[in-house]
């Protein structure tokens, strides 16, 4: 079951605001579906993302993957732990496999309720299935 307090994106991407900081990670759908994560490629802080656009890359046995931003914003933290365990995002991909920190653009404060809530994900899973 996907995290309530939780967007998503159709690119399997979450993000959670709090302020108008907002933490982004990958569902667990996304990593269920790479396999064994094995390399995990991040921006530093203060490069700014733009939603819908790439800003990363997530390495597995299977396939290499683009990780999309669901807002834009400018990144004001990475997660090292993630960089030197890219396991994580496999074991823990709501907690401690989230993967930047955004200072989300006034703008796009709003732009996050265009993402879907957990409930229009689970649904949205289950159409791409078939």
């Amino acid at each position: 079951m996907n995290p309530t307090n939780l967007k998503y994106a159709k690119s399997h991407e979450w993000a959670k605001l709090e302020g108008d900081i907002a933490t982004i990670g990958i569902s667990d759908h996304a990593q269920e579906s790479l396999g064994d994560v094995v390399f995990v490629e991040l921006p530093g802080k203060g490069v700014k993302i733009s939603a819908g656009k790439s800003f990363g890359t997530v390495e597995s046995v299977k396939a290499v993957s683009e990780i999309n931003a669901p807002v834009s914003g400018e990144i004001i933290e990475f997660n090292q732990t993630v960089l030197d365990s890219p396991d994580i995002l496999n074991s823990d991909p709501y907690g401690d496999g989230w993967l930047i920190k955004i200072k989300v653009e006034v703008e796009d404060l709003t732009a996050i309720n265009l993402l879907m809530d957990a409930e229009d994900y689970e649904r949205y899973l289950a159409e791409e299935e078939h």
